[in-house]
C-alpha cells in the first residue's frame, strides 16, 4: 500500500527526519486560523487509497496540536485514504491518568477518547508516562520505546561507580531498565508534593547507596524540573559526587526549567527529539533523535510485518 507521511506543526523536523529516513517526503498540507482562531486543515496533495502515518506530538500548546491531530485525521480520511496511523511520539495528557482529588476530569482518558474516535486505525507513541494508558483507547496502540538508545548513547561515559537514580516513586521501572542495560546498581528518590497544584516538589531521602557515587538520574519527561532538582539536591546532600548526569525521552523544558536546572552540577543532560526543543540556555544539552525507531515502526506496519522487537509493555 502507497505510504504517505503527513504532519502538523508538532515538530516538523522530526516529521521531516522519519520522511528521509523513509524516502518518502512529507505531504504537503495547509494549517491556518481564520480571524476568529478557528483552525482549518486541508491536505495539498492526492492521499486515495493511502496507508497514511501522521506525524505529530502533542506537547506545548497540547490543546491546539491535539486539534491538529484531529483535523488531518478528518482531512485524509475524507480525501479516500484507506489507513490513518495517529504518530504521537510525545502524548499530551498522558499524566491525567486518574483522579487526584474526586472532583476532576480523567484528562488521559478525555484525551484518548478524542483521538480514538478521530478516525485512526491505530497509534504509535514513545514512553508514555504510564503504560495502563493503553487501556485508555478503543484503536490499538503500538507503544515503542527509546530507552535502548538513550542507555546506548551515556553507556560509553558514565564512570564506573555510577548509579542510575530514580527521582520518584513512579520511576522506579524505568529505571530497573536502564540499570540492567547499564549495568549499574539502581538508588530511589522518596519524592512527595505540595500545596494546591502540587507544583512543589520535596525529596524526604534516597534508598540506596549514593555516597561518592556519580548519579545518573533518569525520568520519562522532564517539564519544569522541579522533580530533578529535588532528586539532586537529595543526592549531592546524601554525598553523591558532584558530576551528575540527566536522561529522559521527552524534553518539556518548559517554565523555569533551564534556569533551575542550569543551578545544579549536571555534566550531562540527554533527551530525545520527540519534541521541539527551543531556548536551551548553558544546559549541557544533548539530543538522541527517534526518527530511525519511528521509521522502522512505520515500516514494518506499512508491510505488515512483526512489531517484535520494537515494542514495549512496561
Amino acid at each position: 500500500m502507497n505510504l504517505v507521511i503527513a504532519a502538523g506543526s508538532g515538530n516538523p523536523v522530526l516529521a521531516a527526519a522519519v520522511g528521509d529516513a523513509l524516502g518518502v517526503p512529507v505531504c504537503r498540507s495547509v494549517l491556518r486560523r481564520f480571524p476568529d482562531s478557528e483552525l482549518h486543515v486541508e491536505i495539498d496533495e492526492s492521499v486515495r487509497d493511502s496507508d497514511v502515518y501522521v506525524i505529530q506530538p502533542t506537547g506545548p500548546p497540547v490543546d491546539t496540536h491535539l486539534m491538529e491531530l484531529l483535523f488531518l485525521a478528518d482531512a485524509c480520511r475524507r480525501a479516500g485514504a484507506a489507513r490513518l496511523t495517529a504518530v504521537v511520539p510525545y502524548f499530551g495528557y498522558a499524566r491525567q491518568d486518574r483522579r487526584a482529588k474526586g472532583r476532576e476530569a480523567v484528562g488521559g482518558r478525555v484525551a484518548a477518547d478524542f483521538v480514538s474516535a478521530g478516525g485512526f486505525n491505530r497509534i504509535i507513541s514513545i514512553d508514555l508516562h504510564t503504560v495502563a494508558l493503553e487501556g485508555f483507547f478503543g484503536i490499538p496502540l503500538e507503544h515503542l520505546s527509546a530507552i535502548p538508545l538513550l542507555a546506548d548513547k551515556v553507556s560509553d561515559a558514565i564512570a564506573q561507580n555510577a548509579v542510575v537514580v530514580a527521582p520518584d516513586l513512579g520511576a522506579v521501572k524505568l529505571a530497573e531498565r536502564y540499570g540492567e542495560r547499564l549495568y549499574r546498581p539502581m538508588a530511589v528518590a522518596h519524592k512527595i508534593r505540595r500545596g494546591t497544584e502540587g507544583r512543589d516538589v520535596k525529596v524526604l531521602g534516597i534508598v540506596g547507596d549514593v555516597a561518592g557515587r556519580a548519579p545518573v538520574i533518569i525520568d520519562d519527561m522532564i517539564t519544569t524540573g522541579g522533580t530533578i532538582a529535588a532528586a539532586s539536591e537529595a543526592l549531592l546532600a546524601a554525598g553523591c559526587a558532584p558530576e551528575i548526569t540527566v536522561v529522559a525521552t521527552h524534553g518539556l523544558l518548559v517554565g523555569p526549567a533551564a534556569e533551575r536546572l542550569s543551578a545544579l552540577p549536571i555534566k550531562r543532560l540527554v533527551v530525545t527529539d520527540t519534541l521541539p526543543l527551543a531556548e536551551r540556555g548553558s544546559l549541557p544539552l544533548e539530543v538522541v533523535s527517534v526518527a530511525a525507531v519511528l521509521a522502522e515502526a512505520i515500516s514494518r506496519l506499512n508491510v505488515g510485518r512483526s512489531m517484535e522487537g520494537l515494542i514495549t509493555h512496561r
